[in-house]
């Protein structure tokens, strides 16, 4: 039998029906509410693809039962900025350049945004750690190491 779980995604309450409770929020977002800035990476909560923000704290979503997330509020990367008006986290990436192939750009973004809302003065070595455990396979880190610096000088 579905049950039905609600949730916001990007400041706008939706629902799905889940035959499991235990499905994986990644599934949720994509598959059910067409939500496709997180992507399946490794499906091992190790490489970031699937990371979105869940009331403030980074969550990777295809770890993360949908059912933990009811009455919750999700931040994905679709929900940040626009065209016009990016986040900083995003202008900051725009503006260095960041090479990436853009699979798992939505998670780079993502954790970057929550570790700088949370405070933005952040040495190399925090913003260092707070990446640490992304993957990617384009080799872009430096250029991410410059636009989350730009971004966290911004947002002070």
């Amino acid at each position: 039998m579905a049950i039905r779980i609600s949730f916001k995604v990007d400041g706008r309450t939706r629902t799905v029906h889940a035959d499991d409770p235990d499905m994986p929020l990644l599934y949720a977002l994509r598959n059910d509410l067409g939500v496709t800035g997180p992507k399946f990476g490794c499906g091992l909560a190790q490489c970031g693809a699937c990371t979105v923000i869940v009331d403030s704290e980074v969550t990777r979503s295809c770890s993360t039962a949908v059912s933990d997330v009811a009455g919750k509020s999700v931040r994905t990367i679709g929900g940040l900025g626009t065209a016009e008006r990016p986040h900083p986290v995003q202008q900051a990436f725009i503006e260095e350049q960041v090479p990436f192939c853009g699979y798992c750009l939505s998670g780079w973004v993502m954790t970057s945004v929550a570790m700088l809302e949370k405070d933005p003065r952040r040495s190399e070595a925090d913003i260092r750690d707070g990446l640490a455990g992304l993957k990617c396979r384009c080799g872009a880190h430096m250029a991410v190491l410059r636009a989350v610096t730009k971004a966290a000088k911004a947002m002070a």
